[in-house]
């Protein structure tokens, strides 16, 4: 499956015997999605040995199934007439964006019968409420990671929650999230927007923006203003009478004057972490950028493995199947961030001898391949030109959709050089 993501199981395991094995272990008793999970992040636990400080990026996804009526055990997603599975992950990256692993995954599917609930929420304790995930993801991280690492929480605005920020954490965990809500603070201007943008500008720093469909790729100037809050209990909060305010540092990175015909990014974050200088809210606004890798951790599992294309017969083999394509896609978004970030790691750290060498000898239409592993940076830009990366200088670093395409080709042409080297040999 890690070898030809995106094919159907049948083509990906290439014969009978392999297929129905992979479709008996998604459909039996004797083991649970959380199996699986668990011994990935077992792997992911003895990859951060060597980081001190860790960034834990939450985000939410839908793996859509509307298309396949005879699924059982679906709950709706966004509306009643579509179905499927929600799925609630954290990816833990290190502190100069590669990804290390998936720490912990949620998986759940929505009753009918709940169907506009969400309209009552601020009649609800959040324990009662989806938003409660954020609050367990952060605390089943805490119960996985060494208490040694730092771990820093990152996520876009969909996790403002007064609870999150009120959550009992330990000295070693912190936020870093994306703020939505115009909450009231102890500010004479008396609202978070308002006072944030009262605060004199500390200076400017320059971030790269990610390519992605609707922009090109493209170095952003921003404005960083910075300052310590407290953040007022929401008057709607069941509990407002118990609560009180939480200290936060406030955040505001904007473009002030971004490309003609581009919209101006503007972060407004809320953190945890001590600001005191331009370089430490310098340093979170550039953690925050690396939320991106989780966005293309989901591109991968729908897209690059084709999770919402697989047919079977219930939720629960789909969820087996999730559980097992999770890794495949974080492998994927690993290998692509890996070489840009330690290009002279020999890649035989992930190729085999038959894979690395069939490669050379493909790219470079030489008969006999090298005698020493190229370097990962070097093998995956040539597995993306087997994907239809090009490879000019303004193509900078290939993406995931060139490498997985990539992957599969080397798959077939890796099997063909091994199958004949051996033939020769005798």
């Amino acid at each position: 499956l890690a070898s030809q993501p995106g094919e159907s199981v049948p083509q990906a395991c290439g014969d009978i015997a392999a297929t129905t094995a992979a479709y008996d272990f998604w459909k039996s008793p004797y083991f649970q999605p959380d199996d699986i999970r668990q011994a990935h992040q077992t792997s992911t636990i003895k990859r951060i040995e060597s980081h001190q400080i860790l960034l834990a990026i939450q985000d939410t996804t839908n793996i859509d199934l509307t298309h396949h009526p005879q699924t059982t055990g679906l709950g709706y997603l966004d509306c009643a007439t579509s179905f499927g599975l929600k799925v609630h992950s954290s990816l833990v990256a290190s502190i100069d964006g590669v990804p290390l692993g998936i720490i912990h995954q949620h998986v759940w599917t929505r009753e009918l019968e709940n169907l506009g609930i969400s309209k009552k929420r601020h009649q609800r304790e959040t324990a009662e409420k989806e938003s409660q995930r954020w609050l367990d993801t952060e605390q089943a991280i805490h119960q996985l990671i060494p208490p040694e690492k730092i771990v820093v929480t990152v996520a876009d605005s969909e996790a403002d929650i007064f609870d999150l920020f009120n959550q009992e954490r330990a000295q070693n965990f912190h936020l870093l999230i994306r703020g939505t809500h115009n909450r009231k603070v102890d500010h004479n201007a008396k609202y978070l927007h308002e006072a944030i943008n009262a605060t004199p500008a500390r200076g400017e720093l320059k971030v790269e923006v990610n390519r992605s469909p609707q922009q090109h790729w493209r170095i952003a100037h921003l404005t960083i203003r910075f300052a310590t809050l407290d953040i007022a209990v929401p008057s709607n909060h069941i509990r407002r009478k118990q609560l009180n305010p939480v200290k936060l540092q406030v955040i505001l990175a904007r473009e002030e004057n971004p490309p003609e015909g581009v919209s101006p990014i503007s972060w407004l974050l809320l953190t945890s972490l001590e600001i005191k200088s331009l370089e430490d809210a310098a340093r979170c606004v550039r953690w925050y950028t690396y939320r991106w890798l989780i966005e293309r951790y989901h591109y991968a599992l729908k897209s690059g493995c084709g999770i919402e294309k697989l047919q079977l017969e219930t939720g629960r083999r789909i969820h087996m199947a999730l559980a097992t394509y999770s890794i495949v896609a974080w492998r994927l978004l690993w290998l692509t961030y890996e070489a840009r970030m330690h290009p002279q790691t020999p890649c035989d750290t992930v190729l085999e001898t038959h894979e690395w060498q069939s490669l050379c000898v493909t790219i470079s239409q030489n008969p006999h391949p090298p005698q020493t592993p190229p370097s990962l940076n070097e093998a995956v830009r040539m597995i993306a030109k087997l994907g239809g990366f090009l490879g000019r200088t303004r193509d900078g670093e290939p993406g995931l959709k060139t490498i997985w395409r990539g992957l599969k080709r080397l798959h077939d042409i890796a099997a063909t050089w091994k199958l004949l080297k051996n033939h020769c040999a005798t």
